[in-house]
């Protein structure tokens, strides 16, 4: 009965977790986002020029060849710089135009972040990963293990340089044993849930 409510417990708390103004349909929207997240394909930006409405996108993504489009300017590179880069760099292009613009740049969504879990896991897939996601987390959000899931045996590939390995063992982690197999997850890992 004590395992029963400790794993319930750990469950409802990785579930539960959301981050103000996060949408778990598409990305992840965050009120605060650190000064040096570095912007990236496929992350949702909004750009304002102050007293300039028809300068200013509500909402706009990083395509895939990393630029933007804004009015009268056209494209502008932004996959690989900071909001405070990219408000640059899109105040210098407006300065042409605009006397003394005011820019600024606010990211909606992180997308460009991302893990994958495989296996058995009832729902597979790519995740993303706009915030700090423990194995355990991510196994939550995807629906748990699968009955015939080898929960002992679960494997993290991460491709950082050469290819490090991690084992996760959920029986364990689910007891409150082993906790640091329960690492930080990073853009690119891999988790492979095993059946049994």
């Amino acid at each position: 009965m004590k395992l029963l409510r400790i794993t319930l417990l750990l469950l409802l708390m990785t579930c539960s977790v959301a981050l103000p103004g996060q949408n778990s349909d598409s990305g992840n929207e965050f009120s605060e986002i650190p000064e040096d997240f570095v912007i990236g394909l496929e992350d949702t930006l909004a750009v304002s020029v102050w007293r300039e409405p028809e300068l200013s996108v509500k909402e706009v993504m990083v395509r895939p060849d990393g630029k933007i489009s804004l009015p009268l300017i056209g494209d502008v590179v932004a996959s690989g710089l900071t909001t405070k880069q990219l408000q640059e760099s899109v105040t210098e292009k407006y300065t042409e135009y605009v006397s003394n613009p005011t820019v600024s740049v606010v990211i909606l969504r992180i997308a460009s972040l991302t893990v994958t879990v495989q296996g058995q896991v009832a729902k597979p897939g790519v995740y993303y990963l706009g915030s700090p996601m423990t194995v355990l987390e991510l196994l939550a959000r995807a629906g748990g293990l699968r009955e015939y899931a080898d929960e002992k045996d679960i494997a993290i590939i991460r491709k950082e340089g050469k290819k490090k390995f991690f084992r996760f063992n959920y029986k364990d982690v689910s007891k409150g044993k082993n906790l640091q197999q329960n690492i930080t997850l990073q853009n690119g890992d891999i988790i492979i849930v095993p059946g049994g």
